[in-house]
């Protein structure tokens, strides 16, 4: 499942877009850009639950390096320096991971 369900597809792809070069990517700009940052609560959790694909309760480095692939099947990977500085960003407790409240807070930012 793609978080791109509750999403329109052309403000997805426009956000891809923006940042389909490496070194590019910006998680403020992107999820303004693709309309996540005006979703619900609930949407917000649902779409925390599919980045969260080991279902740990917590997004980690890992699953946030493929974080666009939520969005499209074949989007690119973060590269590490993006990985680094979008975990430290929105990892406001320092566990080097992203619950869901760290989670919404960055989303609703």
């Amino acid at each position: 499942m793609a978080v791109a369900g509750v999403l329109k597809e052309a403000e997805v792809t426009a956000a891809l877009d923006a940042c389909k070069d490496a070194g590019t990517f910006d998680h403020k700009k992107f999820l303004k850009a693709c309309g996540m940052s005006g979703k619900s609560e609930d949407e917000i959790k649902k779409a925390f639950k599919i980045i969260d694909q080991d279902n740990s309760g917590f997004i980690e480095e890992e699953e946030l390096k493929l974080f666009l692939q939520n969005f499209k099947a074949g989007a690119r990977a973060l590269t590490d320096a993006e990985t680094k500085t979008f975990l430290k960003a929105v990892d406001s407790d320092g566990d080097g991971k992203i619950g869901i409240d760290e989670f919404a807070a960055m989303v609703k930012a």
